[in-house]
């Protein structure tokens, strides 16, 4: 059952550095081959790239595990991910940030359903904020639970 009190816990911050192989290795993947990711020297990212920020990111930094979600009854539910300005490019460094932003209930057709908000900040080395990732989580009623 999702734990409540994890609204509002933030992780540790970390570092992602935008690597022009990695960039390359994430178009190839899912089957990109735009050349703006595979032949320009700073090439830019993907949109979707910066959700490969669990790869640098440490148990710490990570507070969704706060959440206590039952993997069982949990289910992604949206990821969203606002560019304030162009996507990173390769050699740009970020400091990365995650939190918990909201926990709430609503009332589906089956029972109540508890969504989990998940907001990740990355800032450039500047300390603008280039970009948010939003990671919506929702955890279904289980068999027996008041709805």
């Amino acid at each position: 059952m999702v734990d409540v009190a994890a609204k509002g816990h933030t992780g540790t911050e970390f570092g992602m550095e935008i690597e022009r192989g990695k960039i390359r290795e994430f178009a190839a993947a899912t089957g990109s081959d735009n050349p703006a990711y595979l032949a320009d020297p700073a090439p830019v990212s993907p949109v979707t790239f910066l959700t490969t920020m669990v790869f640098w990111q440490s148990e710490d930094a990570d507070p969704w595990r706060e959440v206590r979600m039952d993997p069982s009854r949990g289910l992604h539910a949206e990821q969203e991910l606002i560019f304030h300005g162009t996507p990173p490019r390769a050699g740009d460094k970020l400091t990365c940030r995650s939190r918990i932003e909201d926990i709430y209930d609503k009332e589906g057709r089956r029972g109540r359903l508890t969504f989990a908000v998940m907001v990740t900040e990355f800032r450039d080395e500047t300390g603008r904020l280039v970009a948010e990732a939003r990671l919506t989580g929702v955890e279904t009623a289980g068999l027996g639970e008041p709805s």
